[in-house]
This record gives C-alpha cells, structure tokens and sequence, in this order.
C-alpha cells in the first residue's frame, strides 16, 4: 500500500493580520517556539506517513526556510518533507483554490503513484493518529473520508457541516449553512469537517480533472470536490473523537482547533498554560516536533524585594531572561528578555521581544522584535491601545512584528 501526503499551506490568513502580514498562516508561531504547520507534519511523521508535499503560495518564504530546515527525513530510504510552491504548471496563474493547487501537481501524484492520498490542512492545533483514519477509509471502500468533529451548534456556521446517514456515509455536506440552529433541528452538537481528507487515489485524479474542466467551479476541496463525492454517495466521514493518540488522556482526546482568527489563536494559546492542560505539548509519546534551539535555558534572576525574577503558571521558552520582572499564565517565546518591575499577564509574546523596566502587558499578543519601552502600558487603557494597535473582537492587543510601543 502506498500513500502520499499532501498539506495545504497556501492560504493568506487575513483574519489573523497583522500576524500574516509577512508570513503564511502556517508559519505563524505557537506554543513558544512552534510553527502552526508543525502539528499536522507531527501528526502525519509520528503515523509513519513520509512521504510529505507541503503546498504553499502566499508571503511563503519563512514558510519555506522552516519546513526545508526543520523536516528533513531519509534521503536514503525515499522520505521527505519538502514545500512545493506554486509552479504555474498549467498556465500563468496562481493555485485559483485548494483543489486546482493539487491538480496543478498531479505530476508528483503520478510519480509516486500512490493508492491512498491523504490531504490535510496546515493550521489546525490538534494530536492524530491518521492510520486509524486510513484504515476505516479502506474498509469502507468509500472514494473520500472526510475527518469529522462535533461543534456547537450554535457555532456551526464557521464549519463545513456533514449531515450523516446510515453507517459512516455522508448524506450531504453544507459549506457554512446560514442557519445552523435550524439545520440542527433541536440537536446540541453537529459534525464539523476538520479539513482532513483520505482519499482513494484514482477516484481524487478523476475529480480534479472533471473540477479542472468545470468553468462554475470555486475550485476548492471543502466546497467543490467533496460534495461531488456526496452526491454520487461515495463520500464517508470519520469520527475524531474515536481516534486514540498515544500518551494522550481522555481530557485531551478530540482536541481540535481552528485559529483562524486572532481571538482563536489567543485562546488556544492559553490552552497551553494551565496546570493540567487541555492539550499538553509535554506527551513524549506522540511528541510536536519543530527545530532544535541551540540557545541558552531560560533564566530568573534576581531575589530582592523590589524585584524578583518570577513567572506563574506559564510556558517559558529557551533564551530568555526573566530579570527582576514578572510573568503570569502566558506564553513566552525564545529570547525574550523582561526587565525589573514588568508586569506580562495572559499574553503571548514571541521571539526577541524586549518588554522595558516598569512596562505593563496584559491580554496582548507580541510579535518578534517588538521593544516596549520602560514605563509602557498594553491591556490597560483600551482607547489608547485601540489607536495605535489592531484589537481583536474578543479585546486583545495585538502588536505587529518590530513595532515600537512607547510610553
């Protein structure tokens, strides 16, 4: 049996500005010192999937540096993970949707000429094993199986909804439905795709070619190819929350989330620091593989009355120097350095930031290289943030990348 991986990395990422200002959605940093697009590579390397294309177009070249970087596999036994960019294969333009972005790759599918095609996104935050996934799409004979989770119904209206029939077979599938709750008819939860696909190899080459050809099409995984399957009643779903992740606890099982938005990204983020967290980037069983850092451990220094180097309840990541300030249920990236007097709580604050002598931080998200000078105020007077900064709709700062905040 053969297989070949494909992950979607293309998308812009708009509702994540200014975090995908210059960067690809899929490289935007998490959890101190990850990418995004590190959880689904984990996923699919800890499963034995390697052979892996990572499809990328938009503000894509740190996109491009991580993944050639980071995810090198044997050469020598014919693995790889390796970005793909747009190649304007079949004319001069862009990938027009997820789905033309494989059909102008079916050159790779036919040199690897695989049996099973699994695609998956490259922005979601969870722990899978895909070869259970596989497996009931083989035993099913079905052409497609799409991952499925159960949301709110109240919030089914962001998601791709599966109505289900008899066994695993999907009767339809509605992109975003305008009226969830009546959808739901009474129904707390309803099935939400995940944006993961297995299919059958040859039935997805004959879809693309057929979607290639349709002039009406948006060209899109979710809302064109899968629904082609639906209907011809060869389209099954797979329940996530079946799915068993090594190392994993039953509070952790199907735990999945799109942070697609800025308050998304945020909440999911402070996932991470709880005591028991809802996800925990600590199992060694299914670990989240990204980069080595060759930098220093992190550092708390000074224990004096008026400063002490001290955080709670959060995740500290290597180089960085706590230095008489003070740090609460946030996450702290490499090389960050707080200085005496700083307050940081419930925040974000990635790689080489400087947060000045006395500064306030509070319910933001910090990217790379930001200076906040001695004395500065984040989170605490809201007119003033909402003038210089972007605010997300759930009230959280957020600061641009190499933006100077002043006092």
């Amino acid at each position: 049996m053969r297989t070949l991986s494909i992950v979607l990395a293309g998308g812009e990422g708009k509702r994540l500005l200014p975090l995908t200002l210059d960067r690809a959605k899929p490289a935007v940093p998490f959890g101190g010192h990850y990418r995004l697009i590190d959880f689904v590579l984990s996923n699919l390397a800890n499963a034995d999937f390697l052979k892996v294309i990572v499809l990328t177009q938009y503000k894509s070249h740190s996109l491009d540096l991580h993944v050639t970087r980071t995810w090198r596999l044997s050469n020598l036994l014919g693995y790889y993970v390796t970005p793909v960019p747009a190649q304007m294969r079949r004319g001069p333009w862009w990938f027009a949707g997820s789905a033309d972005a494989i059909y102008q790759n079916l050159n790779i599918v036919s040199d690897e000429r695989p049996d099973y095609i699994l695609v998956f996104g490259a922005d979601h935050i969870y722990r899978m094993d895909p070869r259970q996934m596989l497996e009931q799409h083989i035993q099913s004979g079905a052409a497609v199986t799409v991952a499925a989770i159960g949301v709110p119904a109240g919030e089914a209206g962001s998601f791709g909804i599966i109505e289900p029939a008899k066994g695993m077979r999907i009767s339809r599938f509605i992109e975003k439905p305008a009226d969830p709750l009546a959808l739901a008819g009474g129904r707390k939860e309803l099935f939400a795709s995940m944006g993961n696909y297995i299919f059958t190899a040859e039935a997805l080459v004959d879809a693309l070619r057929e979607d290639a050809e349709d002039s009406g099409s948006r060209h899109d995984m979710g809302g064109d190819i899968v629904p082609r399957f639906v209907e011809a009643g060869d389209a099954h779903f797979y329940d996530f929350g079946a799915n068993l992740v090594p190392g994993c606890t039953d509070k952790e099982r199907g735990y999945w989330r799109d942070v697609g938005t800025l308050d998304a990204y945020y909440e999911a983020s402070m996932d991470l620091v709880s005591v028991d967290p809802v996800f925990n980037l600590y199992n060694e069983e299914w670990p989240i593989h990204t980069s080595p850092s060759s930098l220093p451990p992190a550092k708390f220094v000074f224990e004096e009355p008026s400063r002490r180097g001290l955080a709670f309840d959060s995740i500290v990541s290597a180089g960085t120097i706590i230095s008489g300030g003070t740090v609460r249920r946030s996450v702290i990236s490499s090389g960050v350095l707080v200085d005496q007097g700083a307050l940081v709580e419930e925040s974000v604050v990635m790689d080489r930031v400087r947060i000045g002598e006395g500064a306030v931080v509070r319910r933001a998200i910090v990217d790379k290289n930001v200076v906040i000078e001695p004395g500065a105020r984040v989170g605490v007077d809201a007119e003033l943030d909402a003038s210089h900064f972007t605010i997300s709709a759930g009230g959280v700062v957020v600061i641009g990348k190499g933006e100077k905040v002043v006092a």
